[in-house]
């Protein structure tokens, strides 16, 4: 038997009006400039005003960065770092979605470094993160990502995506409030949802399951299978809502301790190339990769197949094991994303690219319950643009 490292965020406020324990936090780190990192259509909601007049109030001195986007490019990592070394901060927000958080954890922590951001990147990088870095306070206003809880930060390169990885870029504070996803709409609602779903699934059949990431995995199913279906559908519902938030957060702490896999490992490229939005990549992806690999984790996914919430009466492991390829195709339908690569307009010629950026992910491909090469993602992409299910003979 081994031991397994695990990583929780040392503080987290959780539940409808958590939000309101911010100033409190802050206080704890006595700042003097407090920036906050968030997108336009936060501020135009007034969310960020939500955030920044208390400080004010406070007297903290608070700035803005405002320029995030989805699926955030390496210069624009860049640009952040560079704004924050300036500028000398002393504590760092991140407010939204996983890419705004994404990046204010990589400016926390690499504005007490020097050197460019690309060189602390995972497959190109040769410079080491030595120092844990400005504080930081991560607030998602989405269910699906857990970049409030995990130890990376994803960055867009030309054709695919890579990582900023450290243990230092685990927030100091997460503060995940349900009532600030009310206003998510359906489709950021299901790829967000779908997102944190993969996120669970993969890491209970990591090769890097433990039994402290089990039991947050197979909760987070439960939840997020539940609700996903009512908060696509009815944004207002507060119950689908709150499961939603704490679904996605237990999906999070599940996946950065145990890792994700081979469906987060094609979908980069996808978001890469297409510019399609990293949860969307995840779904249309999630069943074709399980069923792939179906025959190297049975029994796992028959587990998964019960937190579904699907019965399987005197079902064997393998019987269990297809029905819960078949369930994650289901949702994937009902929340209203493609499911063939096609449908987001990617076309049959792409799938050589792609496979060969994919086969470049090695740090979460080596996770897979069953090693993929590169005829196997070939076959994937393959069965995911016809829209068949196939298995590893």
């Amino acid at each position: 038997m081994g031991f397994s490292k695990i990583l929780f965020p040392p503080i987290s406020r959780i539940g409808w009006g958590a939000l309101e324990t911010l100033v409190l936090e802050v206080e704890k780190f006595m700042p003097g400039k407090v920036l906050i990192v968030t997108d336009p259509m936060l501020v135009q909601l007034g969310l960020t005003e939500r955030i920044s007049a208390p400080l004010m109030e406070k007297g903290f001195e608070v700035s803005l960065f405002t320029e995030v986007v989805p699926e955030p490019s390496l210069e624009l990592g860049e640009k952040l770092v560079s704004f924050t070394r300036k500028n000398e901060f002393d504590l760092i927000i991140g407010l939204g979605g996983g890419s705004a958080m994404d990046l204010a954890k990589l400016a926390a922590v690499l504005a007490v470094h020097e050197g460019p951001v690309a060189q602390y990147l995972n497959l190109s990088g040769t410079m080491k993160i030595h120092y844990r870095g400005l504080p930081k306070i991560l607030i998602p206003t989405t269910s699906g990502t857990g970049s409030e809880v995990t130890n990376i930060s994803v960055l867009s390169l030309e054709t695919t995506k890579d990582v900023v990885a450290h243990d230092y870029l685990v927030a100091d504070v997460a503060i995940v409030d349900p009532a600030l996803t009310i206003s998510l709409p359906p489709k950021v609602t299901a790829a967000t949802g779908i997102d944190a779903l993969t996120h669970a699934v993969e890491a209970y059949v990591s090769l890097n399951s433990n039994p402290i990431s089990d039991p947050l995995a197979l909760q987070a199913i439960r939840l997020i299978t539940r609700s996903l279906r009512k908060a696509v559908n009815d944004g207002e519902d507060r119950e689908a809502r709150t499961d939603m938030s704490n679904g996605s957060y237990l999906a999070g702490l599940a996946f950065s301790n145990a890792g994700v896999a081979a469906v987060h490992a094609l979908a980069y490229p996808i978001g890469g190339q297409y510019h399609i939005a990293h949860g969307e990549s995840n779904a249309v992806l999630l069943p074709y990769v399980m069923s792939y690999i179906r025959k190297s984790c049975e029994k796992r996914m028959a587990e998964i197949f019960e937190a579904l919430g699907g019965n399987r009466k005197n079902d064997s492991d393998e019987e269990a094991s297809i029905k819960c390829v078949q369930e994650l195709r289901q949702i994937v339908k009902d929340v209203g994303i493609s499911s063939t690569l096609g449908g987001f307009s990617i076309p049959e010629s792409a799938l050589e690219h792609l496979t060969s950026d994919a086969v470049k992910q090695k740090r979460i491909l080596a996770r897979s319950p069953m090693a993929l090469l590169e005829p196997d993602i070939r076959n994937i992409y393959q069965s995911a643009f016809y829209g068949i299910l196939t298995e590893k003979d």
